[in-house]
C-alpha cells in the first residue's frame, strides 16, 4: 500500500528548489564565505542540514549530557553569570578603591591582575620605577593582598587570582584569610592563570619556570587545593592566549581541551581520583566578535568535554563532566582607530559568550587597546552587562538559538573541526609533548598570519582601521593617567622597611625549605610556598627560588 503524499512537505520541497533558482539568479559569481576556524557558511540553513528528529539526542536537554545546552538545568533563567570585571592598578591602596567602586556598581567578584613586574616574577625593588603598576597592582606580599582586600568578606566574596606558577597571590591571599579568621574550606575562586602550557605557547611574560617544572608545580598546586581549599578552583585550562596569539576559534577550543586531558592524566598518575579534581577543572576563553562561530564553538567544546571526561578519563560523577567557563570579550578585536566602536564590539561579543553559555564573563573596556581600562570606561563595561541581563532579556530563555538548523549545523562542523585539531595534537604524543616540539605555536603562526593577510586585503573588514575610517573624534582617546609617582614611592619606600624589619630568620628557614620542596617529589612545593608567604617572603624571593632550583622560563624560538 502507497504511503500517503505530505503535500506540505512537496510544497516546502517546491519553495526551496525556487529560492534556489533565483537565488543563483541574483547573487551571481558568489566568492566562497567561511568563519574564521575556516568551516564552509552557507547562505540557508533548513532541515536538510540538520534533522532535529534524527539528532535530539545530541541536543537534549539543559544540565544533562552531552550538554549541549548547557551545564545545569536552569543555566541564566534561574542564576545569572557572575561579573568578574578584570581590574589591576597602581598600589593596593588605588586597586582597593576601583574594586569597591565596581562591587557597588553590581560587580559580585574579585578579580585581581597584578602589575607586569609580578608577572616576570620579581619585585618592585628590581623593576623600573617608571613601569610600576602601569598595567596592574603591584602585589609583592601577603601585606599587599591584605590592603587590595581590604573590606572584602573572603568567605563571601569569589575571588579569581590572575596568578601564574608558583601561585604567590592565591598564597598571599590564604595568609590573609588565616589572619582574619576565614577558614580556608570556605574561600571560592580561581587560579586564573594556572595553564602553564599556554604561556609557554603564547604569554611568556606569565612563563617563570622551566617547562617540567612547571608541570610538577601545577600538579602540587592542584593535589594542595583540593585537600585544603575545597572550594577553589586551582585549574583554569586557559583558551585565551592561544586565540588572542591567532589561534582560530577551533583551534583554541582543541588546544585548551587537549591541555585539560594532558593535566588530567597527570594528576591520575599521581594516584588522584578524577572525580575528586575534575570538578575543579575550570576553562577560560576568548570571545571573539564572530558571534554564530563563538556560540557554536562553546556548545560543541561542552558536548565534547563531557565526552572525554567519561570515555577517557573515567569519570564517572555528572559534576565531573561539566564544562564550566569563563569568557572575557576578545581585546584583539578592540581597535585604537575610533575606540568607541568598540562599545559595540564589546557588546556583541558579550551576547556571543552569553547564548554560548558561560558562567561568568569580563567585558572589556572601548579604552582597553589605549591602556589600563579608565574608570569611565569600567563603567560602561558593567553596565554592558547589566543592560544585557536585565533590559535587553537575554536570560529569559536557556539556550535561545538551540534548534536553529544553522546553529546546530555549525556546532556539528565546529566538532569535527576542533576533533580534528585534537587528534594532531594527541598523534604528536599529547600537548604537553605537541607544545615541546612547537607544534602547536606552528600551528597557530600560520593561522595568524592567514588572518592578517585578510585583513590586510580587505577581505576581513575592521571597522575604522581597512575600512569606514573617518577623522578621529575630538577626546576619544583618553587613556589612564599613570599610578601618582608620590603613592607609588611611598608604596616602594613601605616595601623595603617591611623588608628590612622581617624576622630575617623565618624567613631564611622558609625559602630554604622551599628549595628542599623542589628537589624531594614527596614534598608539596605549592604548601611551601604558602608557609614562605606566611613567613614573610616576598613574591620576588619565592620565584627566584623556584627558578634557581627548577630552571628560569626559557621559551625556545620555534622555527
Amino acid at each position: 500500500m502507497n504511503k500517503p503524499v505530505d503535500e506540505r512537505l512537496l510544497a516546502a520541497t517546491d519553495a526551496e528548489a525556487q529560492w534556489r533558482r533565483e537565488y543563483a539568479e541574483q547573487i551571481g559569481t558568489e566568492r566562497p564565505v567561511a568563519n574564521r576556524s575556516g568551516v564552509g557558511i552557507a547562505p540557508l540553513y533548513t532541515r536538510g542540514d540538520w534533522d532535529a528528529a534524527a539528532r535530539e539526542a545530541d541536543l537534549g536537554y539543559p544540565g544533562q549530557p552531552p550538554y549541549t545546552r548547557g551545564i545545569y538545568a536552569t543555566m541564566h533563567r534561574g542564576r545569572t553569570w557572575t561579573q568578574r570585571q578584570l581590574i589591576g592598578l597602581g598600589t593596593p591602596a588605588d586597586y582597593n578603591a576601583r574594586l569597591l567602586a565596581i562591587l557597588a556598581q553590581g560587580g559580585n567578584a574579585v578579580s585581581l591582575i597584578p602589575c607586569n613586574s609580578v608577572y616576570r616574577g620579581v619585585d618592585m625593588d628590581e623593576s623600573h620605577f617608571e613601569l610600576l603598576g602601569t598595567c596592574g597592582t603591584v602585589i609583592n606580599t601577603a601585606d599587599d593582598m591584605d590592603r587590595a582586600l581590604h573590606d572584602v568578606d573572603l568567605a563571601k566574596t569569589s575571588c579569581a587570582m590572575n596568578d601564574p606558577s608558583p601561585f604567590t597571590l592565591l598564597a598571599f591571599m590564604l595568609a590573609v584569610a588565616k589572619r582574619r579568621g576565614t577558614p580556608w574550606h570556605g574561600i571560592t575562586g580561581t587560579s586564573n592563570q594556572s595553564d602553564y602550557l599556554s604561556h609557554y605557547v603564547a604569554n611568556h611574560m606569565f612563563f617563570r619556570i622551566a617547562l617540567p617544572g612547571a608541570r610538577r608545580i601545577l600538579g602540587d598546586h592542584i593535589d594542595f587545593c583540593n585537600r585544603f581549599v575545597p572550594k577553589w578552583n586551582p585549574m583554569s585550562v586557559v583558551g585565551q592566549h592561544t586565540q588572542q596569539a591567532g589561534a582560530t576559534p577551533a583551534e583554541s577550543m582543541a588546544f585548551t581541551l587537549s591541555a585539560a586531558i594532558q593535566n588530567a592524566r597527570d594528576c591520575i598518575a599521581r594516584g588522584m581520583d578524577p572525580d575528586a579534581f575534575l570538578p575543579r577543572f575550570t576553562f577560560f576563553f576568548d570571545i571573539s566578535i564572530s558571534f554564530f562561530e563563538e556560540v557554536a564553538k562553546f556548545r560543541a567544546g561542552r558536548r565534547i568535554w563531557a565526552r572525554l571526561a567519561r570515555e577517557q578519563l573515567g569519570a564517572k560523577e555528572p559534576r565531573s563532566w561539566r564544562f564550566k567557563f569563563h569568557g572575557q570579550t576578545s581585546g584583539v578585536d578592540l581597535t585604537r582607530q575610533q575606540p568607541l566602536n568598540n562599545i559595540a564590539r564589546v557588546a556583541v561579543q558579550a551576547m556571543a559568550g552569553i547564548f554560548g553559555g558561560l558562567q561568568s564573563l569580563h567585558t572589556d573596556a572601548f579604552d582597553e587597546a589605549l591602556s589600563t581600562p579608565t574608570e569611565y570606561g569600567a563603567r560602561i563595561a558593567i553596565a554592558t552587562q547589566n543592560i544585557l541581563r536585565e533590559e535587553a532579556h537575554l536570560t529569559d530563555v536557556i539556550d535561545p538559538l538551540g534548534g536553529s538548523f544553522y546553529v546546530e549545523r555549525l556546532t556539528d562542523q565546529m566538532e569535527a573541526e576542533i576533533l580534528r585539531v585534537m587528534k594532531i595534537v594527541e598523534d604528536a604524543g599529547g600537548m604537553y609533548a605537541a607544545v615541546e616540539a612547537g607544534l602547536v605555536q606552528k600551528m597557530i603562526g600560520e593561522s595568524a598570519l592567514r588572518f592578517q593577510h585578510k585583513v590586510e586585503s580587505g577581505e576581513q573588514t575592521v571597522v575604522g582601521v581597512n575600512a569606514y575610517r573617518v577623522e578621529e573624534e575630538r577626546g576619544a582617546r583618553q587613556p589612564l593617567q599613570r599610578p601618582d609617582p608620590a603613592a607609588m614611592r611611598a608604596h616602594l619606600e613601605a616595601f623595603k622597611a617591611f623588608k628590612a624589619a622581617r624576622p630575617a630568620a623565618a624567613v631564611s628557614k622558609a625559602l630554604d625549605e622551599l628549595a628542599r620542596s623542589a628537589n624531594d617529589p614527596a614534598i608539596n612545593i605549592f604548601g611551601k610556598v604558602v608557609e614562605a608567604a606566611e613567613a614573610g617572603c616576598t613574591h620576588g624571593e619565592i620565584c627566584a627560588t623556584l627558578r634557581r632550583e627548577l630552571g628560569f622560563g626559557h621559551v625556545q624560538a620555534m622555527v
